[in-house]
């Protein structure tokens, strides 16, 4: 962090909730929000972030101040209104900072994920044409020099950590070039780049699952108009604090987590990292909370190990769990109200259980959203009946994301609420669910045909998603048409679900299922590290040694469990062969994205052998 943006304010105590939301249609475009933020309450809390030992608060007034310097400082590179402009940062002030003052200018932010790979950030600067890029380090720059060194369009490379130019004349220290400039804090004289809501005001580029990456055009209406929907869905509250973790290159966390907040007045609290999210959960205690599940899962299953197979702690857990799901399926009318007795064992149960595990989140949630992929309903369940104010919502880039939600009491695993206040949704050929709004953007940047594909004549967003949607309107997703395991025998399977079961034990921490166009299905699984020490060594074989995972002693085990995992699935959706391996799928070896998702296409490639063999005549059955 550059030293002129460490401004400290004291711990100045919200302002009672007595200032009007700021709603999509006052608010217009993005920066006019943050201007009007800053009128109405300049003196709330706006962000805290970890410095220098310490939490700092920043009020809107201080973040005025430092966004009129970050914007004095792009005024002066020349850039016209709709260029692009990217940025690769944790998140934090400095990332606020740089998409509000470049917004303010008419530019186009284009986010980037700070652990992508040279390559892929390479693609997205040269298909965008941006003209400057703001990175994190040196080092980050190091790792896409050899890709970009001959882009004539990148004009300016601004690093927060520097060592040197490396005789690069773009290269530039971000403390430098904030300290050449003054600049005028007062955001009502930002009028010399007037914009309309249709305005286009980011390239957010997809995950790249099955290709290279798109850049989804969204403008400022797409943005504010979904982030009002959601207000209007689930309400919050200015006294909420929302705890940032997910990147704020996700289109989930910038439209919730973000823009959502300014139009509230809420507070935001930018977590250090992934590593010491326990703690910060703790320090801050948040009210607000957005998560993609894999962050559930990794909760659930740590009580899960603890709790061992059978006991009493497994039994107080597993009884309040069923009752805490009864009592919320009664105050949906989907049940019967508790009588006296369920009342006096809840109150014991959730102060020797559940409010233990709450206590873990911080002790205050209000809202714990779930969103980014499918949630498994057997996490939904876990935590709702802990009661944990849950919910999950569906959404894609494409959409500015959010499609659906519903408020935690509402909440049913397994479902992500019915569609958001404005935006219609339909099933197309094969279910696929259609999305219709002011939500969705305007398709892919530079791509007509592509688009074109995307987002029919009548208007409708193609989602590549299967839904349902049941008889009070909750939307269900059961998977994506292009993941879909067509058997030789002609089933139909989505797998996600099944890996999702399969990963719900902690032996597996990552799982695909393959089968295409053959007789049966088979799973690549990739080992957690200590359940698959304490297997091998109860096996009495050594975890470190190769051959113990074609042991038949290793396979016989994981199949039970595989088994076990899948029980609930039909027949014909079990799995006949595994493959176990124990080096973890990542986005630095290419076989996930930056948002967590499989890169299906990479791991059958890097697995062609092995499933070959899997499927071979000298093992018609795998590994079994």
């Amino acid at each position: 962090m550059a030293a002129m943006t460490k401004l400290k304010t004291a711990g100045t105590p919200r302002p009672a909730d007595t200032v009007a939301p700021i709603d999509a249609a006052t608010a217009r475009t993005l920066p006019h929000l943050f201007h009007l933020r800053v009128t109405r309450s300049p003196d709330a809390p706006a962000y805290r972030q970890f410095e220098s030992g310490v939490w700092r608060h920043y009020r809107w007034r201080d973040m005025a101040a430092l966004v009129a310097r970050w914007r004095a400082a792009l005024s002066a590179e020349g850039l016209a209104p709709g260029d692009r402009v990217a940025v690769s940062l944790p998140n934090g002030v400095d990332w606020i900072c740089f998409d509000q003052a470049a917004l303010s200018l008419g530019l186009v932010t284009v986010p980037l994920y700070t652990t992508d790979s040279p390559g892929n950030l390479a693609h997205i600067l040269t298909d965008s044409n941006t003209r400057l890029v703001l990175l994190d380090s040196e080092l980050q720059w190091d790792g896409l020099r050899t890709h970009v060194g001959g882009l004539p369009d990148l004009r300016r490379v601004l690093c927060r950590q520097i060592g040197g130019t490396g005789g690069d004349p773009r290269l530039r220290a971000l403390p430098d070039w904030l300290s050449t400039l003054t600049a005028v804090a007062d955001t009502a004289s930002w009028t010399d780049h007037p914009q309309e809501p249709d305005a286009l005001a980011t390239l957010i580029y997809t995950s790249g699952t099955t290709g290279m990456p798109k850049g989804v055009m969204l403008s400022h209406g797409n943005l504010l108009g979904n982030a009002d929907a959601v207000i209007r869905r689930i309400p919050p509250l200015q006294t909420d604090v929302f705890l940032s973790f997910l990147p704020l290159a996700h289109a989930f966390e910038r439209t919730v987590g973000y823009y959502l907040p300014m139009m509230i007045g809420c507070s935001v609290a930018y977590a250090r990292s992934i590593e010491q999210l326990r703690e910060d959960l703790l320090q801050v205690r948040p009210t607000v909370l957005l998560s993609v599940p894999r962050v559930y899962d990794k909760i659930y299953l740590a009580i899960q190990e603890k709790l061992g197979a059978t006991g009493m702690k497994r039994r107080l857990f597993e009884a309040t769990v069923r009752l805490g799901l009864r009592r919320l399926e009664a105050a949906q009318g989907r049940g019967s109200p508790p009588g006296p007795l369920d009342r006096l064992r809840w109150a014991a149960l959730d102060h020797l259980v559940a409010r233990k595990v709450r206590g873990r989140l911080g002790g205050r949630l209000r809202v714990a959203v779930s969103g980014g992929a499918p949630l498994s309903p057997t996490v939904g369940q876990f935590f709702a009946g802990l009661g944990l104010p849950l919910t999950e919502g569906y959404g894609l880039t494409e959409a500015a994301p959010t499609v659906t939600g519903i408020p935690p009491a509402g909440f049913r695993p397994g479902w992500v609420g019915p569609p958001l206040p404005g935006v219609e949704v339909r099933l197309g050929p094969r279910d696929e669910l259609l999305v219709r709004g002011p939500n969705v953007g305007a398709g892919y940047w530079r791509q007509p045909e592509a688009t074109a594909q995307a987002i029919d004549t009548d208007g409708w967003l193609h989602t590549g998603d299967i839904g349902e949607i049941a008889v009070d309107g909750q939307i269900g997703i059961r998977g994506r048409l292009k993941e879909i395991i067509v058997t030789s025998t002609g089933e139909n399977i989505p797998p996600t679900d099944m890996e999702s079961a399969l990963t719900m034990d902690p032996l597996f921490d990552q799982a695909m299922v393959i089968g295409e166009g053959r007789q049966f299905l088979a799973a690549i699984l990739v080992l957690g590290e200590g359940p698959w020490q304490r297997l091998a060594t109860d096996l009495g074989l050594d975890p470190h040694d190769p051959a113990s995972l074609m042991d038949s002693r290793t396979l016989v085990a994981a199949r039970a469990r595989v088994d076990a995992r899948l029980a609930g699935f039909p027949g014909y959706a079990q799995v006949r062969a595994v493959h176990l391996t124990r080096e973890p799928w990542t986005i630095g070896n290419g076989l996930i994205t930056p948002t967590m998702k499989l890169k299906r296409p990479e791991v059958m490639d890097r697995f062609a052998t092995t499933i070959d063999a899997m499927y071979g005549p000298s093992a018609p059955g795998g590994n079994r």
